[in-house]
C-alpha cells in the first residue's frame, strides 16, 4: 500500500467530499437501513450546496486522506457555532470520520483522527466529542481504544427513521 498523505481541503474539493461521503456513508449504512431512507439523507446531506456551505465555513474543517491520487477517506470537524450541538466555545466536534470499505483496517481512519486531535490541541480545544450509532460497534470500538467516554445519547434522523447515536468525549490535557 502507498503511504496516505492527509491534505485540508478546499472549496475546489467539493465533488470529491460529495462522492467520498456518499460512497462511505453508503458501504457502512445501506446493508442497516432502508433504500428510502439512505436516498433521502444522501441527497440531504451531500447536496451540492450543502457541501459547499460547510467547505466555506471558516468554523468547520475538511481534510482528504490521499493514496496517490485516490481519495480514501476524509475527515470533518467543528467549532463554535458549525457543531451539530453542544457548541461549546472550548470544544471539537468530530463530525464525520468517512473511510473507503476498500481501506479499512489499514490506519486511514487513525491518521485522520490524529488529525482531528492535532488541530484540537492548535486551537487549543479542552476536549473532542462526537455522536457514533450505537450499533456501529466498529467505530465505538475505534473512539473508546482513542480514549473516548460516553457522555450521553441523542436522536439521528435518516430519512424519517430516529435512530441512537452514543455521544462520546475525550478530554485534551
Amino acid at each position: 500500500m502507498a503511504s496516505i498523505i492527509i491534505h485540508k481541503a478546499s472549496s475546489e474539493d467539493l465533488e470529491t467530499i460529495q462522492n467520498l461521503g456518499i460512497q462511505t456513508f453508503s458501504e457502512t449504512f445501506a446493508k442497516d437501513n432502508s433504500e428510502e431512507a439512505m436516498k433521502k439523507y444522501l441527497e440531504k446531506s451531500f447536496a451540492t450546496e450543502k457541501v459547499k456551505s460547510e467547505l466555506n465555513n471558516p468554523e468547520s474543517l475538511f481534510y482528504i486522506a490521499w493514496e496517490e491520487d485516490n481519495p480514501v477517506g476524509y475527515l470533518k470537524v467543528n467549532s463554535g457555532k458549525a457543531q451539530t450541538e453542544l457548541q461549546d466555545e472550548t470544544s471539537l466536534e468530530i463530525e464525520r470520520i468517512y473511510v473507503k470499505k476498500s481501506h479499512h483496517g489499514k490506519k486511514v481512519g487513525q491518521l485522520l483522527y490524529d488529525k482531528a486531535l492535532e488541530t484540537a490541541q492548535q486551537l487549543s480545544k479542552s476536549y473532542l466529542w462526537l455522536g457514533v450509532w450505537e450499533e456501529n460497534l466498529r467505530a465505538l470500538k475505534f473512539y473508546k481504544k482513542n480514549g473516548f467516554v460516553e457522555f450521553d445519547q441523542h436522536i439521528f434522523r435518516l430519512g424519517d427513521e430516529e435512530q441512537t447515536d452514543v455521544m462520546m468525549k475525550k478530554m485534551l490535557d
